[in-house]
C-alpha cells in the first residue's frame, strides 16, 4: 500500500444537498481506513485565482464588504474561475476588471487549497509586473476601492485586522520574501 491511499476514504454514498451560482454542497458517506462508515459535509467550488500586482514599491489592493464578515476587506484581486477558464487568463481579466491594471509579465507563484478539510476549493496565486493603467470593469454586484500600499501599510492593515483572509496574508509574506530575495517562493 502506497503512502498516498494509506489514509484513503472510500466514497460509499454521495448526495448534493445544494446547488448554488458559486458553490454546491455534498454529502459523503465514507468507509474509513480502519473499516468503519463515518459522514463527510464537502464544499465543492470550481476554484479560483487572485493576483499580487506590483507597481513599483507598491501593491494593488482592493476594498469590499465581505458578507460572510460583515465587515469591508483588503485584499488583492481574486475571483472564481469560469467553467473551463485557464488560470492565468483568469488572473489577467481579474487584475483588469477589479483594477484596470493590465500586464503581460505574470507568474505562477502557488496553487494552494482554501480549506481542505471541507472543501475543494483550489487558489491559484500570480504575481503581475509591469502595470499599466487603464479602466476597471468590476462585475455588477462588486462594489469597491481600489488601493496602492506598501508592505509597511500592509503589514499594518494585517495587524488592523483590514487585511485578515489567507490569499492577501501569503501575498503580502510573499511579496516581503521577494523584496528580501528577488524570488517569490
Amino acid at each position: 500500500m502506497s503512502l498516498h491511499n494509506k489514509f484513503e476514504e472510500v466514497t460509499v454514498t454521495s448526495e448534493q444537498i445544494f446547488k448554488g451560482k458559486v458553490i454546491s454542497l455534498q454529502v459523503d458517506h465514507v468507509r474509513l481506513p480502519n473499516g468503519e462508515m463515518a459522514t463527510r459535509e464537502i464544499v465543492k467550488h470550481p476554484g479560483a485565482v487572485a493576483v499580487i500586482p506590483l507597481l513599483g514599491d507598491k501593491m494593488i489592493v482592493v476594498e469590499q464588504y465581505r458578507k460572510p464578515l460583515e465587515k469591508s476587506q483588503v485584499e488583492i484581486p481574486a475571483g472564481k474561475l469560469d467553467a473551463g477558464e485557464e488560470p492565468m487568463k483568469a488572473a489577467l481579466r481579474e487584475l483588469v476588471e477589479e483594477t484596470g491594471y493590465r500586464t503581460e509579465n505574470i507568474k505562477l507563484v502557488s496553487s494552494f487549497y482554501t480549506s481542505p478539510g471541507f472543501a475543494d476549493e483550489i487558489i491559484h496565486l500570480y504575481v503581475a509586473e509591469d502595470l499599466v493603467k487603464g479602466d476597471a470593469n468590476p462585475d455588477e454586484d462588486e462594489f469597491l476601492e481600489c488601493e496602492a500600499i506598501t508592505l509597511e501599510q500592509a503589514l499594518q492593515y494585517m495587524q488592523e485586522g483590514r487585511i485578515s483572509d489567507a490569499k492577501t496574508i501569503m501575498a503580502v509574506y510573499a511579496w516581503k520574501l521577494y523584496r528580501l530575495t528577488g524570488q517569490m517562493g
